[in-house]
């Protein structure tokens, strides 16, 4: 890999930001970073290139408390606040936003719900394996036909006795190809949504994988599919029912996601600055020029106005405070700021921004799934819409 590719120490903090973090915020935003510069950057081109997940950095990221770091310690998890969760989600995706969703889905859509609507035995059982790496879990919410909408999934479930028979797909699903297990929403015989923990192994259910991705190219990514799956009635998630159940997991997911990309976004921005003090043109370095330091001057703007929107966001996350309309907010926001910082800072490298020795094009392959999933751009501006008037747009 290039020597001006993202493995400098030049680490960005223009309004020193730093200095709102608590030591144990630094130690463990110090320890995810020194992991993925030893153990993910040297790799991730290269799986990235052949479109393979990495498998076998699962126990990385469970060694470093990349999994469940919010869910309490008795349950196998961290027991660290928000703040610490939104650092991690950040350095993991300063390499990769492939990685940074295997992390999230792990951590906010699957131990989150088993944690917070899950009984106590589903914790005992599920948790300390998901938070370990022994297990690797998936979401099953987004459907063929139904996306923005789930309140129309098809997914259904019936009664039989002790247990329900599961029937319906979902599509583009991180993880799934991989996964031991699935927490899937559907609807029952009353039309309430409700969300279950499918095994695999369970008879009926298969995980096709998803292949010529443009994006996210080292993440897994599939189908669950649910053909008269029997599930015990006590891997139904008994604390939760209706849309806000898969929602409260979505709020969690656009948190992290929101700090992952400030992470993307500094990459591309480190590595143009670097190439631009570096690339002589016209006998002087071309970050020498008005245009090319107007490109560095307008990412550091964003890039910190998306760090202190983050950093108020976690404080309000840690307080119970925050609002599904202020996560929106966040993602939708620092989301569309990371994909522009990697198309400038790609021009900024001419040709050679589009090889795999630099690492935008890749962020910026990858971002554009982001600015999609845990609801799309447009999705999260009417959130914000109806947060404002009052009047829900959606429909």
């Amino acid at each position: 890999m290039s020597t001006t590719s993202s493995t400098s120490t030049n680490y960005t903090d223009f309004y020193q930001i730093d200095d709102l973090l608590t030591e144990e915020h630094i130690l463990v935003r110090d320890a995810v970073r020194q992991m993925i510069a030893r153990d993910v950057q040297p790799i991730i081109e290269e799986y990235a290139q052949k479109g393979t997940f990495p498998a076998h950095l699962i126990k990385n990221f469970a060694e470093i408390g990349a999994f469940g770091p919010t869910i309490p310690v008795e349950y196998g998890g961290g027991g660290l606040d928000y703040i610490s969760y939104g650092l991690i989600t950040q350095e993991i995706e300063r390499c990769d936003s492939g990685m940074r969703s295997t992390v999230s889905v792990q951590s906010s859509l699957v131990m989150w719900p088993i944690y917070a609507y899950g009984s106590e035995e589903q914790r005992i059982k599920y948790l300390p394996k998901l938070a370990s790496g022994e297990m690797i879990g998936c979401f099953g919410l987004t459907e063929p036909n139904h996306g923005s909408n789930p309140g129309g999934m098809l997914t259904r479930i019936t009664e039989a006795g002790d247990h329900v028979i599961l029937n319906g797909s979902k599509m583009w699903i991180t993880n799934s190809p991989v996964a031991d297990i699935a927490v899937v929403w559907a609807k029952n015989e009353q039309g309430r949504i409700q969300g279950l923990i499918v095994e695999r192994g369970m008879e009926g259910f298969t995980t096709p994988e998803i292949h010529n991705k443009w994006s996210l190219r080292a993440s897994a990514t599939g189908e669950l599919v649910f053909d008269n799956v029997k599930v015990p009635k006590e891997n139904i998630l008994p604390n939760v029912d209706g849309l806000r159940g898969p929602l409260g997991c979505l709020d969690n997911a656009r948190y992290g996601i929101a700090w992952g990309a400030i992470g993307a976004a500094m990459d591309c921005y480190e590595t143009a600055r670097r190439y631009a003090l570096e690339r002589v043109q016209f006998g002087k370095p071309i970050g020498g020029f008005q245009l090319q330091q107007k490109k560095l001057a307008e990412m550091l703007t964003e890039i910190t106005k998306a760090q202190l929107v983050a950093w108020r966001l976690g404080t309000l996350k840690n307080q119970g405070k925050a609002t599904t309309a202020q996560i929106s907010m966040a993602k939708r926001n620092n989301v569309e700021m990371a994909l522009n910082i990697a198309r400038e800072s790609r021009q900024m490298l001419g040709g050679m921004g589009i090889t795999g020795d630099f690492p935008m094009m890749r962020h910026m392959m990858n971002l554009e799934s982001v600015i999609t999933y845990e609801g799309t751009h447009d999705i999260h501006l009417l959130i914000l819409g109806n947060e404002i008037t009052g009047i829900q747009a959606f429909k």
